[in-house]
């Protein structure tokens, strides 16, 4: 009878941990991590993309006001510390996010000066290789936008399994995982990134 009681209450034990394990999200965690890593990898490789474009852009604008040395030295200076700054997807340190932002965020600054005194020139702004090169880049910062939003969602859904009972209690007591850091942009950085490289065309 007590052996019959003990296997019971062995197995009602085997049953409230599963439930336990199975319910609180610890094997969410691998999923989320791997959402995470592949949003940043999808941020990095649009990233790469416009920084592919800018010898070329800096070559057309050259061609027609090759006397803005210093605008197109700071694009040309912006870009190659952005490229030097690389993030490991599988590591997010938070001191690597930041350096990582702050280049990027650099690198827009600059290309938001050289879109700007490329209104001063007609004839730049009529030649039609800046016109495409515009529209890539157009292109290139609307897909690094939607690739920052799907990695914040991302972070928010990990950090949430850490962080938010009930999953809180293994992922968060048991196992000790850990939150990683958030994609954070200062309201006034924000607004000189995102708004720098617009493009309007004469219509």
């Amino acid at each position: 009878m007590l052996l019959n009681f003990s296997k019971a209450k062995f197995s009602v034990g085997v049953f409230f941990s599963s439930l336990l394990m199975g319910g609180c999200g610890w094997q969410s965690i691998p999923a989320a991590k791997n959402s995470v890593e592949a949003s940043m990898a999808e941020i990095s490789n649009q990233y790469k993309r416009r920084a592919d474009l800018i010898p070329n852009l800096v070559q057309t604008v050259k061609g027609y006001a090759g006397h803005e040395q210093d605008t197109l030295t700071g694009v040309v200076n912006a870009r190659a510390k952005a490229t030097s700054v690389n993030v490991d997807a599988s590591k997010l340190d938070p001191k690597q996010i930041a350096q990582f932002q702050k280049a990027q965020g650099e690198l827009s600054q600059a290309l938001g000066r050289l879109m700007v005194i490329s209104e001063n020139y007609p004839q730049l702004k009529a030649d039609q290789n800046f016109r495409d090169l515009q529209a890539q880049l157009e292109g290139t910062e609307n897909r690094i936008t939607v690739a920052r939003n799907r990695y914040i969602e991302s972070i928010k859904e990990y950090n949430n399994l850490i962080t938010v009972p009930p999953t809180s209690w293994t992922n968060g007591f048991m196992y000790h995982f850990e939150k990683l850091p958030q994609w954070d942009v200062s309201e006034s950085e924000k607004s000189k990134i995102e708004k720098a490289p617009e493009v309007k065309f004469d219509k």
